[in-house]
């Protein structure tokens, strides 16, 4: 059994062993108590749902969910909680194929630690969403996991308190810290160019990681979304951004810790920007008033390549292939090597579902 690491509260621990994600799926489907038929329908929907990531194994095809709601904002645009639950829950069931709560009791177990991956680097203005946080929170505690097992994390203390997050160390809420808490391992990670300390909290703490990124243009890599959230996770993400992040996006996400605990991605496109990225860019951004769902990274990351390019084309700019700074390392992240996920478009089911 081991403690948070850096943050001494007392009574928290971590299971001694973690599963995949087919195994603890399989653990659940065996003592759940449900009929026959109902037990093949609802493994089929979820085994559907997860990709075979980093074996080099691939499914046929990836889904992925792109769930709007307008009426998410009121009249200030500020984001309404129970509508962005509702939002949440509609998106989860049309991934999963089964109700939202079985969905998320697919994802976690009791016993686990969940490590809630946000962006908030670019403060209020186009950071993950404290209300989304707040309901994931939410479902994740209906789905059996006490608050206290809940991490609400980025690179830095003052990062997550300029988006609006307060930090939180102990009692009986979600934590919420930065790497500056926890530190990083001693043990240097590494797969192709990429060589790293990890975040000690990703390692020794967490069980499972869901990752909540956000959409947005970025001024070197091209698009900013899944895979490039968890540069958040690593001790030295400066060194990687050189030939717009390729392959060195993709090799960090091939990291042993961030490939074995990511489980699902929820990308905030409730505002995101089409241009002048990673800072806040008010007059580059727009209220999509939506989220992306999928297990896979790549396809998630090539659909939102593909919503950022549409945009920039309505506003009358170049594509990012045009612009010099096409973001490769999602079809990298999908090669043989990496084996990540899909990122052929041919191969990706875009799901639209609309309240």
């Amino acid at each position: 059994m081991t403690a948070i690491p850096g943050v001494g509260v007392r009574g928290f621990f971590l299971p001694t062993q973690a599963g995949s994600v087919c195994s603890e799926a399989a653990y659940r489907f065996m003592f759940t108590p449900m009929n026959r038929r109902k037990f093949f329908q609802t493994a089929g929907a979820l085994a559907a749902a997860w990709p075979v990531g980093g074996t080099g194994q691939q499914s046929a095809e990836a889904r992925v969910v792109l769930a709007t709601a307008e009426g998410v904002r009121n009249r200030n645009r500020s984001v309404l909680s129970a509508p962005l639950q509702r939002l949440l829950d509609s998106a989860m069931e049309s991934y999963f194929q089964v109700k939202a709560g079985q969905a998320w009791k697919s994802l976690v177990r009791p016993n686990d630690v969940v490590g809630l991956k946000v962006n908030t680097l670019a403060g209020r203005g186009l950071s993950t969403h404290p209300e989304l946080v707040e309901a994931v929170c939410e479902r994740l505690q209906e789905a059996g996991v006490a608050a206290n097992r809940i991490v609400i994390w980025d690179r830095l203390n003052r990062d997550l308190e300029r988006a609006g997050y307060k930090i939180c160390t102990s009692g009986p809420s979600p934590r919420c810290y930065g790497n500056d808490v926890c530190g990083y391992t001693q043990q240097v990670y590494e797969f192709g160019a990429a060589a790293s300390r990890i975040s000690r909290l990703v390692v020794e703490t967490c069980t499972v990681l869901i990752n909540l990124p956000i959409l947005k243009d970025h001024g070197i890599v091209g698009a900013s979304a899944g895979l490039k959230n968890f540069f958040g996770a690593i001790d030295n993400p400066n060194k990687y951004h050189d030939a717009t992040g390729d392959p060195y996006v993709a090799d960090v996400n091939r990291l042993d810790p961030i490939r074995r605990k990511h489980r699902l991605t929820i990308c905030d496109a409730l505002t995101a920007q089409y241009e002048g990225g990673p800072p806040f860019m008010a007059q580059w951004s727009w209220p999509m008033n939506s989220l992306l769902v999928s297990a896979d990274l790549p396809a998630l990351d090539r659909i939102g390549w593909e919503l950022i390019d549409e945009k920039r084309q309505q506003m009358k700019l170049p594509t990012l292939k045009q612009a010099g700074r096409e973001p490769r390392y999602i079809l990298t992240a999908a090669d043989a090597r990496h084996g990540l996920g899909i990122a052929d478009r041919e191969r990706i089911r875009l799901i639209r579902c609309t309240l």
